[in-house]
């Protein structure tokens, strides 16, 4: 599942939006975000520089809620339930960055 980030939503709220709409759950159901990231530091990750100019390229992966989720440029998020993952045919590693 791909997921647009709002232009007034944070990082952080967007992954727990999007991960509750993936694995059908309503967002106060799933376990805290904190267990796994620090939500602040998610969102200052993504923020906007000092001089109000956007950060560009950024890009991270990790696991949350059994989801492998990539945010790119803190625009996107991009979501995959771990269940759901294939492997490489050719070098038998997972295909995106995520770690099990």
């Amino acid at each position: 599942m791909e997921y647009e980030i709002g232009p007034e939503e944070s990082v952080s709220t967007a992954v727990v939006r999007a991960v509750s709409a993936v694995v059908g759950c309503e967002t106060h159901s799933l376990r805290p975000l904190a267990d796994v990231i620090d939500p602040t530091a998610l969102d200052t990750l993504f923020d906007p520089q000092y001089d109000g100019t956007p950060r560009t390229g950024g890009r991270l992966s990790f696991v949350y809620n059994d989801c492998c989720i990539t945010i790119d440029n803190g625009e996107y998020l991009t979501l995959q339930l771990l269940e759901d993952r294939i492997c490489d045919e050719r070098d038998h590693e997972l295909s995106d960055s995520c770690v099990r």
